[in-house]
């Protein structure tokens, strides 16, 4: 089967998995699908007991290497204007995971019939990634504790078709929310001195959380304490007897993230203490920080640019991916493929140009081959 033939053919899969958003755990049709697309190839799955989501199969034996997508889409209009848009009210792929889906059923057919390869590459479509659950439930399986290699690919608006973009090291940060509630004694505006105002402990921790990253954190550090959601009150004449504010840590180096947390809990108890309240703290650990393996990341610029395929530095981010779940356990590398400059992901009109799906094909099934390459020749020093 030709190369022509399977990017038309995972051009009709992207077209049908973008009309047919599901979100995050609810990813049934979508898992039937996929399995009725690999099943045409006689690409096993996995008998996992996994609600949505699976993991497949191509290849045989030692070394064995993983590709990962996600397959779960965004509560989200689409106004992207595209025929084939979603017909899902309220449901979109607006963050790619249509493309990332197809480009790994493309990678998985042209393996599985055009290449004698030196190993096994299990392929993960991975549920939940929006909501930071499904790499866990995946790597729960257990099904990928003899991957020594494994590699994410995702969309990029920022660039034109068939950009490769990675990074050695630090690539997405890691991703914390937080929740906390001052709890004061309400009063009438006019009595001020018989209250606990919860309005006053929330404007001194606003500024008092900035000094998290300006005086506690080494300056070449990068950090992110940031506060975005702020509520108290209800008419202008009354003192409320509580408010509560949320936001987001965003880190690179775990001591910071550690040390982020516990500052914001010590400075939301202490302040509301001092003016007579008293602070509940809710933080939601999030994914850690993506950590490229430099030499995989090498090994992606290499077949890159064989395939003249441009290579680009991924520039700083403090955005979050659940792929560095897998990097916990697993060496490997995020990698982003270009799909055309547009608006970015998260956005009703996002759309990833179907024509960056043959990069992605081709790229993938030709750095799935060097990594097995690889690994065959490193295991048979």
């Amino acid at each position: 089967m030709g190369h022509r033939e399977i990017v038309a053919e995972v051009t009709e899969h992207f077209y049908w998995l973008h009309r047919h958003p599901e979100l995050s755990g609810e990813e049934f049709g979508t898992t039937e699908y996929l399995k009725h697309a690999l099943a045409a190839h006689r690409i096993p799955v996995y008998p996992l007991s996994l609600p949505t989501g699976l993991v497949a199969r191509v290849g045989q034996g030692d070394p064995v290497i993983a590709f990962r997508c996600d397959i779960d889409a965004l509560p989200m209009q689409e106004e992207s204007g595209l025929d084939y848009s979603s017909e899902y009210p309220g449901r979109m792929h607006a963050c790619g995971h249509d493309f990332h889906a197809a480009s790994l059923l493309g990678i998985a057919i042209s393996l599985q019939h055009e290449t004698a390869l030196p190993g096994t590459v299990k392929l993960v479509f991975q549920p939940a990634e929006e909501t930071l659950g499904g790499a866990r439930k995946i790597l729960e399986t257990g099904i990928l504790d003899d991957v020594q290699a494994i590699f994410g690919l995702h969309c990029c608006a920022a660039y034109p078709d068939g950009t490769v973009i990675s990074r050695p090291g630090f690539m997405n940060g890691a991703v914390d929310e937080f929740r906390i509630a001052f709890l004061g004694r309400g009063a009438h505006a006019c009595r001020p001195h018989i209250a606990a105002d919860p309005i006053i402990m929330i404007g001194n921790f606003i500024q008092a959380a900035q000094t998290i990253v300006s005086r506690n954190v080494n300056p070449f550090h990068p950090l992110l304490v940031g506060i975005s959601h702020i509520e108290a009150g209800t008419a202008k004449n009354i003192i409320p007897e509580k408010g509560f504010v949320e936001g987001t840590i965003r880190s690179l180096y775990p001591e910071d993230r550690k040390l982020a947390k516990e500052r914001l809990g010590s400075l939301a108890r202490s302040i509301a203490a001092s003016f007579g309240g008293s602070a509940v703290v809710q933080i939601t650990d999030g994914s850690p920080a993506t950590d490229n393996t430099p030499e995989w990341v090498s090994l992606a610029e290499q077949v890159a640019r064989k395939l003249e395929m441009p290579f680009v530095t991924a520039p700083d981010s403090l955005s979050g991916e659940d792929f560095a779940f897998y990097q916990q356990k697993i060496p490997g590398a995020f990698i982003q493929i270009g799909t055309g400059v547009g608006p970015m992901m998260h956005n009703p009109a996002f759309r990833a140009d179907p024509d960056a799906l043959g990069f992605a094909v081709q790229f993938g099934a030709r750095l799935a081959q060097e990594a097995l390459e690889k690994l065959k020749r490193v295991a048979s020093c």
